[in-house]
């Protein structure tokens, strides 16, 4: 059984081969330039396509209404502590904020273990929040009784990163999109099959499936069952945690297209989190970089992908690879020095300063405050600020701590 004989393509649909490899297209200004002269890597056509790819148009209004605001979300675990010693905390999730609009996609990127996955669980309370708010439709989620947030659950879904683990191999796939339908009683009866029919056609699954179990299909097949429960309910906001992490790369494009598919059919509001920079690049309108638990940069992802202002993302965006032997031979990779630091005590003022090239005397007792450097590009740093945002300059000018 295989993906290619399973789901219908584009090909089938219109006639056209199948775009399977938009998801390699970087943003480095050497790549955009090699795409200029087509004979080198692409013919005239393909180039454009690949042009159009790597510079899309913002999918949504930036003054479009907040449709979910979270002030301060914090996510500590206790550890260790007894009779005779004080308890440590494991600082997952540090006073985030964020405002995430309407038919938005904010792409949530950074190293593992930095609390990306603790902070979409904690927005939709499947981890408790240890302080802090998220407003929804003008309700703190965050403090809402079990049966009051149960009700909102079926406007703020799912998708996680194991699509094998997050499917109860028990259930068929008929009765597994069917239970949030059943559970929220949106339907009953022949009308919930019918539902799960159309569902199982809108992610591109056959309605013949509907009687199998999860082991009967592939890795990409178990996450559209898994994508099609969450919109079983029609819901407005989703977390995408990592769907495209445990699939093949063939099988990653068809699940992000269908995502910006859905996307544009449904006015869905996605908070995309992935380890893949391309992934992030290619399916979000803004980003936010997060280290250690805090957010430490966050713009339109065009904006921060061409001119990063953290030594931190310059770093992650340096690590993706170039699809092009000569370019990626020529192109200077930034290696961070030592490891990232434990949540259980991290470091005093800037969380980065162990590990930050241009760290200060300063860098380790001031925590530095999200601030717009440039329109709508933020970033928490105390040596770069809107009169001075190049890091690089600064350090070689010998300019020290802004503000002060």
């Amino acid at each position: 059984m295989t993906e290619e004989n399973e789901f219908p393509t584009k090909e089938n649909e219109n006639g056209e081969e199948p775009v399977t490899e938009n998801i390699t297209v970087e943003t480095f200004d050497a790549e955009l330039s090699a795409t200029e002269s087509p004979t080198l890597n692409y013919d005239a056509e393909t180039a454009e396509r690949v042009r159009k790819l790597a510079m899309p148009e913002s999918r949504f209004d930036e003054t479009s209404e907040v449709l979910l605001s979270i002030r301060n979300l914090q996510v500590y675990y206790k550890v260790g502590g007894g009779l005779f010693s004080a308890p440590k905390f494991v600082k997952a999730v540090d006073g985030v904020s964020l405002d995430i609009r309407k038919g938005e996609t904010l792409g949530l990127v950074g190293e593992s273990g930095c609390g990306k996955s603790t902070l979409g669980k904690a927005i939709l309370r499947l981890t408790e929040p240890t302080g802090g708010q998220v407003y929804y439709n003008n309700r703190d989620l965050a403090n809402l009784s079990q049966s009051a947030m149960r009700n909102e659950r079926k406007n703020l879904q799912m998708i996680f990163q194991d699509p094998y683990a997050s499917l109860n191999p028990r259930m068929n796939v008929g009765q597994i999109i069917g239970e949030p339908i059943r559970t929220f009683k949106i339907s009953n009866g022949k009308s919930v099959d019918a539902t799960v029919q159309n569902l199982m056609e809108t992610v591109g699954m056959s309605r013949r499936f509907v009687k199998r179990y999860p082991h009967e299909f592939s890795g990409g097949q178990r996450q559209r069952i898994g994508i099609a429960r969450a919109l079983a309910v029609d819901p407005e906001f989703i977390v995408a945690d990592e769907p495209i992490s445990a699939l093949d790369v063939s099988i990653q494009a068809q699940i992000m297209n269908l995502l910006e598919k859905l996307q544009t059919e449904k006015n869905l509001t996605y908070l995309f989190i992935s380890h893949d920079l391309r992934a992030i690049r290619h399916l979000s309108d803004r980003v936010a970089v997060m280290y250690l638990g805090r957010i430490v940069e966050l713009g339109n992802s065009k904006t921060v992908y061409r001119d990063p202002l953290m030594p931190y993302t310059k770093a992650l965006i340096s690590a993706v690879p170039v699809p092009d032997p000569e370019i990626e031979a020529k192109r200077e990779r930034i290696i961070l020095t030592g490891d990232v630091p434990s949540p259980i005590n991290p470091p005093k003022g800037c969380h980065f300063h162990t590990r930050c090239p241009f760290a200060i005397a300063e860098c380790k007792q001031i925590v530095p405050q999200l601030v717009e450097i440039k329109p709508k590009h933020f970033a928490a740093c105390i040596r770069i600020s809107p009169e001075n945002p190049d890091i690089d300059e600064n350090a070689k000018t010998g300019l020290g701590v802004i503000g002060n």
